[in-house]
């Protein structure tokens, strides 16, 4: 399995430019090929991210979560989320969990 330049360069917006809130990655199914399905905008929400993932097929997601802590720091950290149906269809479950 390989991922496109543009999942990287993406990956590297979200992260030091803060171009994106979130990127939903995708396989593709005849090439194995890790590529960049959606992207969020900077003010987008969690529930964007919730709202664009499909409900019958496999994707991965990576969401930029900005918050404050108790010393009235402002953080921000990255999560991986991996999203799976609850019965997921069977033309992808090789992609998604053999490798």
């Amino acid at each position: 399995m390989w991922v496109s330049d543009e999942c990287r360069n993406s990956f590297m917006e979200m992260k030091w430019k803060k171009v994106h809130r979130y990127i939903v990655f995708k396989i593709d199914e005849k090439t194995g090929l890790v590529a960049v399905d959606k992207v969020g905008g900077a003010g987008e929400s969690y529930d964007d991210l919730a709202a664009s993932l499909p409900e019958d097929d496999c994707r991965y997601a990576v969401f930029d979560f900005d918050f404050v802590t108790v010393d009235n720091c402002r953080k921000s950290k990255i999560f991986f989320i991996a999203w799976s149906v609850r019965l997921p269809l069977f033309r992808s479950l090789p992609l998604n969990y053999s490798k």
